[in-house]
């Protein structure tokens, strides 16, 4: 998905973030806005990844979304 698209669908994708990376709290999930830097930075943090592991899990979970 368009990272644009998806910073403007971001309230409606909390859910689907949520579902998908349940170590992320609330207020990680609202600072991000869909930011793809950041929400790599907060992977990395939760989950001890490495920047590409993150990279790669945001990513795939972002090719997964419905651009409609």
């Amino acid at each position: 998905m368009n990272s644009d698209i998806l910073a403007g669908k971001w309230k409606q994708l909390t859910g689907k973030v949520k579902a998908a990376f349940g170590k992320l709290t609330d207020d990680d999930i609202a600072r991000a806005q869909g930011n793809a830097e950041v929400m790599t930075g907060l992977l990395q943090v939760r989950y001890g990844y490495t920047n590409e592991q993150a990279s790669k899990a945001w990513n795939d979970f972002t090719g997964t979304i419905d651009d409609s």
